[in-house]
């Protein structure tokens, strides 16, 4: 049993139906389908509601249960929907594209800044990355230039798949020291930034992103900050 990934399949989808297949301890509602992203890799689970037959509830967040199922978790302890029930399922919009705005600009902040990435987290209003990076930038205005230049660019964002073998061949794609690319499933995710002819940037990644670079809008590079003696944690805003 698992659950569908309809945010892997059309990250722009805000609304889809779905049943649900079982309540979790906690009280989260497992679906066999979910357009909620749920909490990994540095990305919040996404936020919104469900309606069903006799009821509407808000959705906190969402989690992964026993590895392949997700769980969306209430707002407020109310009845559940049965076991059962199909539901509607919407986000909150703003919030989910935020993220996808944030989280392809923290890609392009990683080409930008090509050191190793220690650790990361992506939020609707700002965002960071930590670099193994002994010595703090000494222009970050003319990082700031080359990052929006990239993001004016417009470059298409894709995804593909390749095997776990594929990835034990190709180990400068994973850019993330801190979080290893989910294996054992027979595929890898890897998010793409531009094409065969201009592509700046190929790394594993199950999160949302948007489909343009432009659509990220106009970011800055906030606080550099020493997070010990070779790291640095690199903040990132979205200016609107």
């Amino acid at each position: 049993m698992s659950t569908t990934l309809l945010f892997r399949q059309d990250a722009y989808l805000r609304e889809a139906e779905a049943t649900v297949l079982a309540h979790t301890q906690e009280g989260g509602i497992v679906l066999d389908a979910s357009i909620f992203y749920p909490t990994a890799g540095g990305q919040p689970g996404d936020s919104g509601f469900i309606i069903w037959s006799g009821g509407r509830m808000p959705i906190a967040t969402a989690v992964k249960v026993e590895g392949s199922l997700i769980a969306l978790v209430p707002s407020e302890a109310t009845s559940l929907p049965p076991v059962g029930a199909k539901i509607t399922q919407r986000l909150d919009w703003n919030r989910r594209h935020r993220h996808m705005r944030m989280h392809t600009a923290l890609h392009l902040l990683s080409v930008v800044i090509p050191l190793p990435v220690t650790g990361g987290q992506i939020g609707a209003d700002k965002g960071r990355l930590d670099f193994m990076m002994p010595e703090a930038p000494t222009d970050v205005a003319a990082l700031n230039e080359a990052l929006n230049l990239l993001i004016e660019r417009d470059f298409p964002v894709t995804d593909s798949f390749i095997t776990d073998a594929e990835l034990l061949a190709n180990p400068g794609l994973v850019k993330t020291m801190s979080v290893s690319p989910p294996m054992g499933q027979g595929q890898i995710r890897l998010v793409r930034i531009g094409n065969d002819a201009t592509q700046i940037d190929l790394q594993p990644c199950g999160g949302t992103h948007v489909g343009r670079t432009a659509e990220i809008g106009r970011v800055e590079i906030g606080k550099v900050e020493n997070k010990g003696k070779q790291n640095r944690r690199v903040s990132l805003l979205l200016v609107d």
